[in-house]
């Protein structure tokens, strides 16, 4: 059985669901689900004009969703979210959307469904209210069935979407339809949204039991003898079926459980991660009424006392990153080839673990995790019912709090890559007996969904330690806060203090280590300060406004400064490297992200935590950890080598499958160095001779690598280098293009900041500018951008045509570049 093959008739009806004006589109596993992205018409009010209304005379704009409002906007530190919130605008906006229905699907139930909406969403169909969600990460549905037209007669769905009240988070939202949109047309008898759950209770090389929970939804209103059908696919081979006969009472729902089990199966993995897929189809007279698809994996793990963690089997060391939603330039709008490619960086860099911070994240985050093979911690709230900022969640908890968190965990419980369910972050009650208490809560809501996972959540630090300035080391057991006391969590979560890490089993012995979130360590790339081994700790406390630092707003991209309640790059991972009871660590942040400058504040208005900068381009310590966790041979050396002639400079050298490493400046040898005790890196220091810098790594006296480093002339020419030169002709692919500012010889300029323009010829579109400086205020959305430290990038995103298009980069002084992309 091949099950991409569906039954006529169902796809006869599923093509007759919307009309030509919508694009139809399948997702991955949910053939009943049609996007429903193209063709919206958005209005944004006027603060000053406007009221909270639309009328006949508002002016509308067609755009497809997903669509962030927000990053269109103009910087500015007058906008209520400050430059936490990445010195954007807020507001409130309108999505309208009309669509018609076949007179066929008179007999179906059909239902909207949106991934995300920032946020206080509310939906109205034919006029009819449906109702309002204000998370806005968490995605929701609504039945339109009893409000609906067929025929020629036209369908009208609006939303409003309310982000005026600010600041509502502590970093960049987003605002609007940010997420997917998807109409849902099924037969009355179906299987329920989010209705499956398949469990692998026992696993082994030879063999793995598989149970699926299935909802099944009878909207008839006589009851119905049905055949529920599963079998169970690895690839497109059939692996296992299982059947029953099932009556569902009309107007009911009914959970019914299928057992069987695959041999020889094929574990998901970090290195190989095989994914099943689950199809269910519920037949009534030997004819498909209904379909459901459910990816699932096949794994055993556990977090072990001693050992870490453990999957299948094999202890595996945690190297993750945390990751807020915002996609840089792009924003908080969605786009899959974003996604991915900020994953395949993170993986390129060895990491294996990925962090939702701090809310439910886009479905497909966990799809790609779930294909790439990341051990995902998904995380529900940042704040329960005590606020960090004045409107933010804490106004909507005690309605709404119970409702998210199963939402998310029906959502996302067979995602395969899910290893944690996280129920909060850094949460004031948690040294409250409040916080215990609500903890509780939380993890019987988690236990009663999905019991297969462990529970923990993001403390800061989840034991008291008196004075914060105190170095935290200590022998006899320390007094954990309530939430870490409550019995509530499985695995306990340790938000930087890394000083107390060696010391986790002296104060909890009996539950297992996850570092939740580490190091806060800050740079800007490209940018460097000598001495380079003296830290610096900005700000001075996190409660004092920061008056230090550079004037320009810069930091050392040296692994030399870090935040108090923070560490540096290398510090953290000592520790966590040396300990096989430290499970792991997620290391704040894999990238900058919108918001939350961090230690400054404007004309700032992006973080400096990322380990990759806004626009995707690595900062040096990516490569102290490509070392560390990778196979691949690693010779990295900064910095650049353009400095006054006799200045005191400092070079470092990250390397790996090497003895040593000698450093030349001109063909003169400034000596070998090898790395001692648990150094991560070798540093010589030297008066400054512009020319080349060169680095040679040996084993056994053999050369592994050679890296060189030359002084560059003045800015003269531009280079283009596509991720991927062709791509999908869908309206959505994208390509990233980097471009590099060089001399005449070809060598990066290392402190260009030239003004870049761009061109597209015409069958495409430039979606995105960036160069991940985070006090630059050009529009990402324009067709120009100042560079930083030699570098800026353009996203090109494909038409709906095959065929090619050029990009042509200019700049005032420097030689021009023009590269094709091309669409199929």
């Amino acid at each position: 059985m091949n099950f991409r093959k569906l039954n006529p008739l169902y796809l006869l009806l599923l093509c007759s669901l919307v009309s030509c004006q919508d694009e139809q589109e399948k997702a991955a596993f949910e053939e009943r689900k049609i996007a429903f992205n193209s063709e919206w018409q958005f209005h944004l009010n006027d603060s000053v004009q406007d009221t909270d209304t639309i009328s006949e005379n508002t002016n509308w704009r067609t755009l497809n969703v997903p669509h962030d409002w927000s990053i269109e906007g103009d910087f500015s530190p007058e906008h209520p979210a400050g430059t936490g919130g990445g010195a954007l605008p807020g507001g409130l906006g309108w999505y309208k959307k009309s669509f018609t229905l076949e007179e066929t699907d008179s007999t179906k139930v059909t239902s909207v469904m949106f991934d995300g909406v920032y946020h206080n969403s509310e939906v109205w169909i034919n006029g009819n209210y449906l109702g309002k969600r204000p998370n806005g990460y968490m995605g929701f549905q609504y039945e339109l069935t009893p409000y609906l037209n067929y025929g020629e007669t036209e369908n009208e769905l609006l939303v409003k979407v309310d982000n005026s009240k600010q600041p509502n988070s502590r970093w960049y939202s987003g605002s609007g339809i940010y997420r997917n949109v998807w109409l849902i047309t099924t037969d009355k008898l179906h299987v329920t949204k989010w209705g499956t759950f398949v469990t692998t209770p026992e696993v082994s090389k030879d063999s793995a039991s598989v149970n699926i929970e299935l909802k099944i939804a009878n909207a008839y209103p006589k009851s119905k003898t049905a055949i529920i059908r599963t079998t169970f696919f690895q690839a497109e081979n059939e692996v296992a079926s299982v059947s029953e006969e099932i009556k569902i009472d009309g107007n009911s729902e009914e959970k019914i459980t299928q057992r069987t089990s695959i041999k020889n199966p094929k574990l998901w993995s970090v290195e190989e991660p095989q994914l099943y897929t689950a199809v269910t189809e519920i037949s009534i007279d030997g004819e498909v009424v209904d379909q459901y698809k459910t990816p699932f994996g096949i794994r055993s793990f556990e977090f072990d006392l001693e050992e870490g963690f453990i999957l299948n089997g094999k202890q595996t060391k945690i190297k993750g990153v945390c990751l807020h939603h915002d996609l840089g330039p792009l924003g908080a709008a969605i786009n899959t080839r974003a996604i991915e490619r900020q994953l395949e960086i993170m993986k390129e860099m060895g990491v294996n673990g990925i962090r939702t911070a701090h809310n439910p994240p886009a479905p497909e985050l966990l799809d790609l995790c779930d294909k790439m093979g990341f051990i995902v911690q998904d995380e529900s709230f940042d704040i329960w019912e005590q606020g960090k900022t004045e409107y933010d969640y804490s106004n909507h908890w005690d309605e709404w709090y119970e409702r998210d968190h199963t939402d998310m965990l029906l959502r996302d419980r067979n995602h395969p890559s899910i290893f944690m369910w996280s129920i909060g972050n850094e949460i004031p009650e948690q040294w409250s007996e409040r916080g215990a208490e609500l903890g509780r809560k939380l993890a019987n809501i988690t236990r009663n969904v999905d019991s297969t996972r462990p529970i923990t959540a993001a403390m800061n630090p989840p034991i008291h330690t008196g004075d914060e300035d105190v170095t935290l080391q200590f022998d006899e057991p320390q007094q954990p806060n309530a939430l870490a006391g409550s019995g509530a969590l499985d695995i306990i979560g340790y938000n930087y203090a890394h000083q107390t890490y060696p010391k986790h089993q002296v104060n909890f012995p009996n539950t297992p280590f996850i570092a939740t979130e580490t190091t806060s360590a800050l740079a800007t790339r490209g940018y460097y300060e000598f001495p380079s081994d003296t830290i610096k700790v900005w700000p001075v406390r996190w409660d004092i406004p920061f008056d230090g630092g550079n004037s320009d707003n810069t930091i050392s991209a040296f692994d030399q400064v870090r935040t108090p309640w923070g560490s540096t790059h290398e510090e953290t991972w000592k520790v966590i490297k040396k300990h096989d009871f430290l499970s792991g660590f997620y290391i704040w942040t894999g990238f900058d992200y919108l918001g939350e400058p961090t230690p400054y504040t404007w004309p700032s208005r992006s973080s400096y935590f990322g380990i990759v900068d806004l626009a995707g381009f690595p900062k040096d310590s990516y490569y102290m950890y490509k070392s560390e966790w990778t196979n691949e041979d690693v010779l990295h050396i900064l910095p650049h080598w353009n400095w006054e002639e006799g200045q005191t400079v400092d070079v470092w050298a990250y390397y790996n499958n090497a003895d040593e490493v000698e450093l030349f400046v001109n063909g003169e040898s400034k000596g070998i160095k090898r790395k001692k005790g648990d150094d991560l890196h070798v540093m010589w220091r030297f008066p400054y001779e512009p020319g080349t810098l060169k680095a040679i790594s040996r084993k056994d006296g053999n050369i592994v690598l050679e890296k060189e480093i030359k002084t560059a002339g003045e800015p003269a020419k531009l280079n283009l280098e596509a991720d991927r030169k062709t791509i999908k002709a869908d309206g959505k692919d994208l390509s990233f293009i980097t471009v590099t500012i060089t001399d005449e010889d070809g060598t990066l300029a290392p402190r260009a900041d030239n003004l870049v323009h761009f061109e597209l010829s015409k069958g495409g579109k430039i979606v995105g500018v960036a160069s991940g400086d985070p006090t630059n205020h050009e529009s990402f959305k324009g067709t120009k951008h100042s560079a930083l430290s030699g570098k800026v990038l353009v996203i090109v995103q494909s038409g709906k045509d095959a065929g090619s298009v050029e990009l042509t980069a200019t700049s005032e002084g420097l030689e021009a570049a023009t590269t094709t992309i091309n669409f199929e």
